[in-house]
């Protein structure tokens, strides 16, 4: 525009389309520009308004010559890109362009003009003018996406290459006096919020079969979807459906799966991950990644089809992780476990027919994501006959073996390792769904060799160097570690078989071993590695010998001997999150399912002063052990030996264990919120044992298979444990107690029969409600009394107000003296008996009367209706 204006800008008339502007558009009539000045970059005269006008005239021979002739001014006047005051009339004269494009093909050339001016900067010419033109704008750059509706390849293209502009955009190539560049993000900004990448997503259904136009399309999507708002908008439109259902669609040059799958990633990336799953878990887009990936697995060669291959596995990966996703209908799920195994299991199926994965990185890639993928398709049981069908706990078992030395591998020593860490790691999961098949491979066999070499002194080094080998650097604690998992899971089954085999190859044995030169063999730097390794071993132990009366005998005094070392641990370790606290909590496992029960290793332990650490343990006074410990005492008490060593052991300030338990009574009665006065004493002797909780508690309607309040009460508090303890050392000649103890000490005593005091209240409401029924159904007063309290209370409970215009229906029976809620009987008369002969009076089953004495009805030989019954002689 000139820096001097003639006159006051005109108004705009409303646009037809589906635009809305803030305010009515302003042309400034601008007055004739210097030589000079159009040098400079000065804008030409452009009455806008006139254009408009034009546009909208009909009827005259030379309209159509003149309408393109100011086009083509209005394209050469604002070469150097649209200011934004006047960016709603460009816009409005791009459309009417484009109305006329379907009858007059002539004005595809300037509505291309106009587009591809859109590509360059907008231009403002005060700071405020992305503000105060904001709304205008983005209802232009909106506009672009409708136009994607004309049929017009080159005009589609130009659109496409506007869009990608905005990422990429250029100076203009004349300074314009008094104009400045809009900031560069703001178009990107205009385009979200004129919802841009909604209709191009719409766009693509027009292009089925334009794969020119579908190309650049997604190319500028790609660009667009690098934006949240713009991927959010992208989803609502079922963008990710629509793009991965056409992945397989014939594109020689490979853009149309490149630019897809980044448009997917963008949409995973950057929206919500759950809706993106949901649109993708259908039949068709399955087929279509399925293909994809199959064709790019076996004839990908470069390193960017490999590359996009994994992707495409990765997208895939996430999908599964989806239930209700038909990965096993669309036979993806068997190309999948074809695709893992091969390698390791020969297959006669034409798709890995002369197939070799080489150690390339993306291949190592490949094979590590396809066990991520079993792990996750194992969960689905409708999967389990074709893991068995694929061999899938035989391909992985050939990585739990010791590495032969002189043997030709397909992979470098640090892939190997971390492929065998993650075979076991799958396995894991993957096993304990296939136990026949993990039997008939002898999975326990296989698994303690492997450990035996886990433990042995051969040199071996390890590389440590991935996730799975996290702190093995340089020795096997990395192999063992997973070994042992893998037992574990298969242990927590409760399998017969399986626990049976693993006791009857020497597993209680050697793991004890195992244990012990993990002993040996600690030092700071594998600390955590190490306490894990003594964890598991622990809970496995525990699981071989916690229903098993030899396996107890087995774990015997060595057993004995390895929980005793660890109960000894410095308390102070306990805090320091390495892992102490789990191995400490194993600890107290194995205690109860391998030493309980077993009178031999009942006194070894306690010959080994092991009540004196328990003991030790419960005065470091941490909750979260309490209750465990407690539980143990309670059944090493069965033992008579065990109150000499109970009343022997003295704590700090030569605290004896009767003094230790009342204290941790009354603690636990402080954090209920047991009423207690000063001295210790019951203060409501109604409710001696009541807790805060239990009187802030409502009344939750349960399932019948969840246990009740109170039962969870005795179970999660430990005045039971302790009133048992104590129980069984007959609450007499306790060493050590303060007058307060002595106090604490009675309520204790008395513990279980304030818990019957509960029952004897039941009773008693029991037999108060028998009585008042009882007096209702032996006195008239009494009942018309309960009925009119019963109807007060009904009456008390309906809504006041009744809707207008409704009809009241009566729920109880006029006149009846009941005390009980009315049935849901409805009584019908109809025409009485005697009228109609009854509803069987012309048949041969016709019934004279009803029998006296009860019973079935009775057959007579004729239809008569008598007055007075008579006893009649059974048929």
């Amino acid at each position: 525009m000139s820096r001097a204006e003639a006159a006051e800008p005109a108004e705009a008339p409303e646009p037809s389309n589906r635009i809305k502007f803030s305010s009515p558009r302003q042309i400034p009539i601008v007055g004739v520009v210097t030589e000079d000045e159009e040098v400079q970059g000065a804008f030409k005269s452009m009455d806008l308004n006139r254009v408009i006008k034009l546009f909208e005239e009909t009827g005259k021979d030379d309209l159509e010559e003149r309408q393109l002739k100011s086009v083509k001014k209005l394209v050469q006047c604002y070469q150097n890109g649209f200011p934004l005051r006047d960016l709603a009339q460009i816009f409005k004269i791009l459309n009417l362009c484009a109305e006329k494009i379907k009858t007059q093909p002539h004005f595809i050339e300037p509505a291309y003009n106009i587009i591809k001016l859109c590509g360059l900067p907008f231009l403002k010419k005060k700071a405020s003018d992305e503000i105060t033109y904001a709304e205008d704008t983005a209802n232009s750059i909106g506009l672009l996406g409708d136009l994607m509706k004309i049929q017009n390849s080159e005009l589609r293209i130009q659109i496409c290459k506007c869009i990608i502009d905005f990422y990429h955009a250029e100076p203009p190539k004349k300074h314009i006096t008094g104009y400045q560049q809009a900031s560069s993000s703001y178009k990107i900004k205009m385009a979200e919020v004129g919802e841009l990448a909604k209709t191009m997503i719409q766009s693509l259904e027009l292009l089925e079969n334009q794969l020119v136009e579908k190309l650049w399309v997604l190319k500028a999507l790609q660009h667009l979807s690098t934006s949240e708002v713009n991927c959010t908008l992208m989803v609502k439109a079922q963008a990710a459906s629509g793009i991965c259902a056409h992945l397989n669609d014939p594109d020689p040059s490979g853009q149309l799966l490149f630019r897809s799958s980044e448009i997917l990633w963008n949409l995973l990336e950057k929206s919500s991950k759950e809706e993106i799953i949901q649109q993708l878990s259908n039949l068709k887009c399955l087929l279509a990644l399925k293909e994809v990936f199959k064709n790019l697995f076996i004839r990908g060669v470069s390193h960017y089809d490999r590359q996009l291959r994994n992707d495409i596995l990765v997208i895939t990966t996430i999908i599964s992780q989806n239930p209700g996703a038909p990965m096993v209908e669309s036979g993806f799920t068997r190309d999948l476990i074809l695709f893992a195994t091969f390698n390791e299991v020969k297959s006669q199926n034409p798709l890995v027919k002369g197939l070799k994965l080489s150690n390339s990185y993306e291949d190592f890639e490949l094979k590590k994501l396809l066990f991520n993928i079993i792990v996750i398709l194992c969960k689905d049981l409708s999967t389990i006959q074709l893991l068995i069908d694929g061999k899938v706990i035989l391909a992985l078992f050939t990585y739990v073996k010791r590495p032969e030395k002189h043997k030709i591998l397909e992979w470098s020593a640090a892939q190997y390792e971390e492929l065998q860490l993650h075979a076991i790691a799958t396995l894991s999961s993957v096993a304990p769904f296939l136990i026949d098949e993990y039997l008939f491979y002898k999975g326990n066999d296989q698994v303690l060799e492997f450990l035996a070499w886990c433990d042995n002194e051969d040199s071996f080094f390890s590389h440590g160097n991935s996730f799975h080998g996290a702190g093995g650097r340089g020795n096997k604690f990395a192999q063992m570690r997973y070994s042992l998992r893998l037992l574990r899971a298969m242990v927590y089954l409760e399998n017969d078989t399986i626990n049976k085999d693993l006791c009857e190859n020497g597993a209680i044995q050697q793991l004890i071993g195992i244990f012990k030169n993990t002993i040996s063999k600690y030092n700071d730097k594998e600390e955590a590695i190490l306490l894990e390794i003594q964890s598991d071993i622990l809970l496995i132990l525990s699981g071989l010998c916690e229903y098993h009366i030899p396996g107890k005998e087995i774990f015997g005094t060595e057993g004995v001997d390895i929980i005793l070392h660890v109960m000894k641990t410095d308390p102070k370790k306990l805090q320091s999150g390495l892992g102490y606290n789990v191995l400490l909590y194993s600890t107290l496992d194995s205690i109860w399912c391998c030493i309980l029960g077993c009178y031999p290793s009942e006194d070894y332990f306690l010959e080994k002063e092991g009540i004196f650490l328990l003991l030790d343990l419960l005065a470091l006074n941490q909750k979260k052990f309490c209750n465990l410990i407690l539980g143990i005492m309670v059944e090493f008490c069965d033992n008579p030996k065990t109150a000499a060593h109970v009343n022997a052991w003295r704590g700090k300030k030569d605290q004896t264990a009767a003094s230790l338990l009342i204290k941790l009574w009354r603690k636990e009665e402080k954090e209920l919120g047991v009423k207690r006065d000063k001295y210790g004493k019951i203060v409501d002797t109604k409710k001696p044992l009541f807790t805060s909780f239990q009187e802030e508690q409502k009344i939750i309607p349960l399932p019948a298979n969840c246990p009740t309040i109170a039962v969870m009460d005795v179970a999660e508090n430990i005045r039971a444990k302790i009133y048992a303890v104590l129980g069984k050392l007959d609450f007499e000649n306790l060493p050590g107690l303060s007058a307060e103890d002595f106090v604490t000490l009675c309520i204790i005593h008395r513990y279980l029969d304030f818990k019957i005091q509960a029952t004897h209240k039941q009773r008693e409401l029991a037999n108060k409600s028998w009585e008042n029924f009882l007096a209702r159904t032996s006195n008239a007063k009494t009942l018309k009394k309960a009925k009119r309290l019963q109807e007060k209370a009904i009456e008390s409970s309906r809504y006041g107000e009744r809707p207008p215009n409704a009809i009241f229906h009566r729920t109880d029976i006029k006149g009846l003296n009941a005390t009980v809620p009315s049935g849901g009987v409805v009584t019908v008369e109809s025409t009485p008996a005697r009228l109609v002969g009854g509803p069987l009076a012309d048949t041969d089953i016709a019934l004279k009367k009803l029998p006296i004495r009860g019973g079935a009805l009775q057959k007579v030989k004729a239809v008569k209706t008598v007055d007075e019954p008579k006893k009649s002689d059974p048929a």
